[in-house]
């Protein structure tokens, strides 16, 4: 009983947190109910995968924007762009897709250094920039592609956006082999990673979840995957652009939670005048930031293009704002300094599947927009609430990443009451 009190009473503390995850769990057992089981067959799963994975992608660099303080309206109109220079590139120049999507990135990078120069160090606010960002970019992509689409692309870039890893059993099984290796062994990384972590934190006596909590918790993701893995294998296997999500969740969250990079970053949205003072090159890595932000747009550009196997010059009209309500929906403070990309992740899933379960229902695009409205403002309404129950502090209370561990930014003190200590400690730590 104990156990019990211990466990409810630490999910209280992180209801923010662990609210988020559970409303994720409900919207999919709802849309499951609704459709008649169509959300959960196998053919679909792969579908809400492949239709979200850009999005995902620009959730990525949008959360770390959003750490630092600062936002992006650009990204939609920069996936456009690439999209349309991908197309130009490789059918109009008749480029290899080797040396085009290289080449494509490389642009990406450019135009987040770009926009990273005037905000880092002219010192125009991100949201001016962007803003003006987004409409230069459409304007640009209208331009490259003179109002036409282009079309049609190789089939190698067109495997990165719809494309699939080889059936090792060749067909014979019901199951795709290479598929289940591959969750599998995801599973049990999962699972060794937090119990490590576990370790880790009770031998330094660091804070720690209760062990009913945390054996839910990791029981839950364990079968939560198997159970993706053998929807997955039930119909094509594993799409290629879940391999490249996967290994840039997996880079990312090592980058924000264990690098010097991440605890600036966090330092910056905690406190910016703060981490000045103790010395953060805070220009520098808001520049870094933004180019990294380009980046992922033009991987999520080519993504989309590949996916639609055409540059159209309505590509990427959204975007931004799918991938910043999925920052905001999985936990990042609307203030800065807190996040995860687990948590982006999170969101990210969510704003799909009510894509997916309203399209199944047959909701108008009206409908659907004022669903997600709803959702993005019950999201950050839920956050200032959390925040004002914690005196001030519940919206920068510990959020840990699922299997991940904790953000630096949950390690340190709250940056408000030692501006000048905060930051010191969160790089040396």
């Amino acid at each position: 009983m104990s156990a019990l009190r211990e466990s409810l009473g630490f999910l209280a503390s992180r209801l923010r947190q662990v609210g988020i995850f559970v409303a994720l769990i409900l919207i999919v057992i709802l849309f499951q109910v609704l459709t008649d089981g169509i959300l959960l067959e196998p053919q679909n799963v792969t579908n809400l995968v492949v239709q979200n994975s850009y999005i995902l992608i620009l959730a990525i660099g949008m959360v770390m924007v959003i750490i630092a303080g600062h936002i992006d309206l650009s990204v939609g109109s920069v996936a456009g762009f690439i999209g349309a220079v991908s197309g130009v590139m490789i059918v109009h120049w008749g480029w290899a897709w080797w040396i085009a999507i290289p080449a494509c990135l490389l642009v990406g990078a450019l135009v987040g250094a770009w926009q990273g120069y005037w905000i880092a160090y002219i010192g125009i606010p991100a949201f001016i920039v962007t803003l003006a960002g987004m409409l230069i970019f459409r304007g640009l992509t209208l331009i490259t592609l003179k109002n036409q689409q282009i079309t049609p692309f190789p089939n190698e870039l067109r495997a990165l956006g719809g494309g699939f890893l080889p059936d090792i059993s060749g067909g014979a099984s019901a199951l795709e082999w290479l598929t289940v290796i591959l969750g599998v062994g995801g599973t049990a990384a999962i699972l060794f990673q937090a119990l490590k972590e576990r370790r880790i934190r009770r031998k330094f006596d660091l804070e720690n979840e209760p062990m009913a909590w945390f054996a839910t918790k990791t029981t839950f993701i364990a079968v939560l995957m198997l159970i993706i893995t053998f929807l997955l294998a039930s119909y094509r296997g594993t799409p290629i652009v879940l391999i490249v999500l996967a290994v840039l969740v997996i880079v990312y969250s090592a980058l924000m939670n264990n690098s010097i990079f991440g605890r600036h970053t966090y330092a910056i949205g905690g406190n910016l005048h703060a981490a000045e003072l103790s010395g953060i090159k805070t220009k520098a890595v808001t520049f870094r930031l933004f180019v990294n932000m380009g980046v992922l747009a033009a991987l999520a550009g080519l993504v989309f293009t590949a996916r639609l196997n055409s540059a159209q010059p309505a590509g990427g009209t959204g975007f931004e704002l799918d991938s910043i309500a999925a920052a905001f929906i999985g936990g990042a403070a609307v203030t800065g300094g807190i996040g995860t990309v687990a948590g982006a992740m999170i969101g990210g899933l969510i704003m799909g599947v009510l894509n997916n379960g309203m399209s199944i229902l047959g909701l108008g695009t009206d409908y659907q927009q004022l669903i997600k409205g709803l959702v993005l403002l019950l999201a950050v309404g839920f956050d200032i609430f959390n925040k004002n129950r914690g005196g001030g502090s519940g919206g920068k209370a510990k959020w840990f990443s699922f299997g991940t561990g904790k953000s630096p930014a949950a390690e340190a003190p709250t940056p408000a009451k030692e501006p000048a200590k905060t930051p010191a400690e969160r790089v040396t730590q």
